[in-house]
Order: structure tokens, then C-alpha cells, then sequence
């Protein structure tokens, strides 16, 4: 059998530490927990990473990345025929990837709380938001160009606003799983959004 390379080990590795985050959490995500999940030896993380923090923050960025495209994916449906429809619809599509994989959303909640109580990941935690907050304005300014309006308030603003609304949505439905009250609150933040929207 050829031996594995460094960049199939770390493959491997990173997969199996995703499967043990989502299903048991990070306090669950020790070094020996990943390799008994990958069914490789100790040896063979410490030839893969450096340290296990290096792993986690490749799985934060890849994690970031990955639901920002999937999120970003579903924004500009061509069947909203309103700035209301646009907006909701790319609020239900979120609850949607929410709803797909919760484990994920709790892992990332998780990692998040992490990486601010450690310095030398607190600005992988800065950057994490940032990234969140570039993609909901992408979303704002996409709806203003589409529907010919404008805000009345900075898109940086608002941008902020809508990842403290989906934060809020994503701890309010992983707590109770209740899919109406998450629609409800979907509807009351589509509300807030449009308040501060203008003719152009």
C-alpha cells in the first residue's frame, strides 16, 4: 500500500475533526478523538498539523467559506419580484442551511467563542464576521441595483444589522427548533430591512 501523503493525511484528518465537531462538539475535539475517528495513529496528526490549533482554523476558514458561498448562492433568485420577496427569500434560504446541518451551526457558534478567548486566534474571529458582513452587504447592494431603490441608512449598517439578526435566528431556532416562530422572526426582519429602504 504507498504511503499516504502529508496532503491526504491532513484531508482525512480535517474530515474526520468536522464529523466529531458537528456531531459532538468542541469540547469533544481532542487530538486523540480525531485520529480514533479517522483510524489513524497519533503520529500521523502531528506529521499532518503542527498543533491542533492550526486545525481548527482550518476548519473555521473552510467552514466560513463554504456557507458563504452556499449562502451567497441562493440571493439572487431570479423568481422575487420585490425587494420584500428578494429579502425574504434570501433570509429563508439561510434558514434553510440552518436547518440542513445544525450540527455545523452549532459547531461554528462554538469555534467562534473559541478562537475570541484565545489571542492567537481572536483575529480569525474579527475576519469571520468581517466576511459575514461583506456578503449581507453584497446581498443589500444587489437588491437596491436590481429593484432600482436605495437605503436611507449605509449598507455597513445594515449589513451589520442583518448578522445580528441571523445570529439571533440561528441561536433562537437551534434552542427551540420551532420552524413557525422562525418564519415569523424572518418576516419581522424583512420588516426592519425595508423600513430604511427609499424610492430612488
Amino acid at each position: 500500500m504507498p504511503r499516504m501523503s502529508v496532503t491526504e493525511r491532513r484531508e482525512l484528518l480535517f474530515a474526520a475533526a468536522v464529523r466529531v465537531l458537528e456531531r459532538d462538539g468542541l469540547a469533544a475535539l481532542s487530538t486523540r478523538a480525531i485520529v480514533a475517528e479517522a483510524e489513524m495513529s497519533l503520529a500521523s496528526f502531528h506529521y499532518a498539523y503542527e498543533t491542533h490549533e492550526q486545525l481548527l482554523v482550518e476548519i473555521i476558514a473552510a467552514t466560513i467559506d463554504g456557507e458563504l458561498s452556499a449562502g451567497l448562492a441562493g440571493l439572487g433568485d431570479a423568481a422575487a419580484r420585490t425587494p420584500r420577496e428578494a429579502i425574504h427569500g434570501a433570509l429563508t434560504s439561510y434558514l434553510e442551511l440552518v436547518r440542513a446541518d445544525p450540527g455545523r451551526e452549532q459547531g461554528m457558534f462554538e469555534l467562534t467563542q473559541h478562537a475570541l478567548r484565545r489571542p492567537t486566534m481572536t483575529a480569525l474571529a474579527a475576519d469571520q464576521y468581517a466576511k459575514y458582513h461583506a456578503a449581507a452587504a453584497e446581498l443589500l447592494d444587489h437588491v437596491a441595483k436590481r429593484f432600482e431603490v436605495t437605503w436611507s441608512v449605509p449598507t455597513a449598517d445594515l449589513a451589520r444589522l442583518v448578522i445580528a439578526m441571523t445570529d439571533g435566528l440561528t441561536l433562537a431556532w437551534l434552542t427551540s427548533r420551532d420552524d413557525e416562530a422562525a418564519a415569523r422572526l424572518i418576516t419581522l426582519t424583512t420588516d426592519a430591512l425595508l423600513a430604511h429602504l427609499e424610492d430612488s
